[in-house]
């Protein structure tokens, strides 16, 4: 069943896995934008609200997200507008796995051959095609083999390019956020791109007898997926949906003022107060239902 929330002013919409099929996933999803450079090395590659990230090297270049099973040649077009070629992607990385972050990996592995490489909490699922997913299990796509299993702080390096996997569980037992060091006129740039902070319709975070949380120590990881977050220098705000930064509001900004619009350290911190207190409300409202 399709829910709607109103979370800190924007509208969210989620979705069960029932109707995660192309012909009921919100618009938003599936329209292309033109793709963009953010700062640095750093381009949006995705849709106007699944975020896909390309980082450029010398060695071949990085994406992140491989989006929905039908977002491949999106991607692909994108990356070649931006008069890059989409067979350098070398290393492929996802956000969380859920199918509309990482059903066209198994596409994009084919095409580029890029390693995939996914934190140890998801690689059960997306090498099940979603079959080993807590809360989605019927939601099946391409299955796709992960080269290299990465734990919480491990580095990701390509062309003088380094990447930091930060373990932000929760929204799945192997939700990833990724930061890296960008530069821009000079200036080092801190850039976040938030993993999945949300707590899902339906997602159980209190053990009770009749009723068993999704997984065990749900709540424990959402707490420590905000402890590393507010722990996070952050200058350039990315996430895995555009709603969570505000993609649709800042490009129209960004015509008037330019890149500097992605530096946006406060709208991290906003975003991340209200997203830990949507969770704290959700915990105990499920502590006090019987």
């Amino acid at each position: 069943m399709r829910a709607v929330k109103r979370l800190g002013g924007i509208l969210v919409i989620l979705l069960s896995a029932s109707l995660c099929r192309a012909d009921s996933m919100p618009a938003e999803w599936l329209t292309p934008i033109e793709p963009f450079h953010i700062v640095g090395n750093l381009y949006h590659v995705g849709s106007q609200d699944l975020a896909s990230f390309l980082i450029v090297t010398p060695e071949g270049n990085i994406l992140i997200n491989s989006g929905t099973e039908s977002s491949p040649p999106l991607i692909k077009a994108s990356i070649e507008k931006l008069k890059f070629k989409y067979t350098d992607i070398k290393v492929l990385l996802i956000s969380h796995a859920h199918n509309d972050h990482d059903a066209g990996s198994a596409a994009i592995i084919k095409d580029t051959g890029a390693r995939y490489m996914v934190m140890d909490g998801d690689v059960p699922v997306v090498e099940s095609g979603g079959k080993t997913d807590f809360a989605y299990p019927s939601t099946l796509y391409p299955k796709a083999h992960v080269d290299r299993v990465l734990h919480d702080g491990d580095l990701v390096r390509l062309g003088g390019v380094e990447l930091t996997a930060h373990k932000t569980a929760g929204h799945t037992r192997g939700c990833t956020t990724w930061t890296f060091v960008a530069e821009s006129k000079g200036a080092v740039e801190h850039v976040v791109i938030v993993g999945g902070w949300y707590v899902n319709p339906g997602f159980r975070l209190v053990d009770k007898a009749a009723r068993k949380a999704s997984y065990p120590g749900i709540a424990a990881d959402y707490r420590h997926t905000f402890e590393v977050l507010h722990s996070l220098p952050c200058d350039v705000f990315l996430g895995a949906h555009g709603s969570y930064f505000d993609l649709a509001e800042k490009l129209t900004r960004a015509k008037l003022k330019g890149e500097a619009v992605w530096a946006d350290p406060a709208g991290y911190q906003k975003s991340l107060n209200e997203r830990q207190l949507d969770f704290e409300q959700e915990l105990k409202k499920q502590q006090g239902a019987s």
